[in-house]
């Protein structure tokens, strides 16, 4: 059906902090599947490695400068550079309790440049852990779709695995591009 995405191993990397986003210049050329071939595929998204009680949400006014917006608790980063937004728009982004997913508002919101999202793995279930399967970033429109079992996605989003030179079959994190906004997770094969 669809070739594998993007696993890209960065060998010079070192473990990034939530509230150090990886610069856009930094990432390169991402991979992606294109839309019209990722219709159909079912995916299986991953796992807190701590279930929360309620969603985590943080709000923040992002504008033309950019900025950043973060849930740390979580690992997510996500970096607006400066003319991603011609306007001050007020971003709320809501972490799944149960899911590595997002619900990224206001839903529809589409950037003049690419923002980019940072998810560490030491709060999910593939901390510390190899990898198995190809990982994806999924693109979910449907904001009240079940995410357990497998999940029939849109659009998977151009991404890669980062890898720590100090632990290279370790990931440590998965960094991709949003160019709007809706749901996102990040999922397996």
């Amino acid at each position: 059906m669809a070739a594998a995405l993007v696993v890209g191993a960065c060998s010079g990397a070192d473990v990034a902090s939530p509230t150090d986003p990886i610069d856009n210049g930094a990432i390169g050329n991402l991979g992606s599947i294109a839309p019209k071939d990722a219709a159909g595929m079912e995916l299986r998204a991953l796992w807190w490695s701590d279930r929360r009680d309620s969603p985590i949400s943080v709000s923040s006014t992002i504008g033309p400068a950019g900025g950043v917006i973060a849930i740390p608790q979580t690992g997510l980063t996500v970096a607006f550079p400066a003319g991603a937004l011609a306007s001050f728009v007020q971003i709320t982004i809501t972490a799944d309790p149960d899911y590595v997913a997002y619900k990224m508002e206001p839903a529809g919101t589409e950037f003049l440049k690419d923002v980019t999202a940072t998810q560490l793995f030491s709060a999910t279930e593939l901390s510390g852990s190899p990898l198995r399967s190809q990982l994806y970033v999924a693109y979910i429109a449907d904001d009240s779709l079940n995410l357990s079992g497998k999940v029939p996605v849109l659009e998977i989003e151009p991404s890669a695995t980062l890898f720590s030179s100090r632990a290279p079959t370790i990931p440590y994190a998965q960094v991709w591009i949003i160019r709007h906004f809706s749901r996102y997770m990040l999922a397996s094969g």
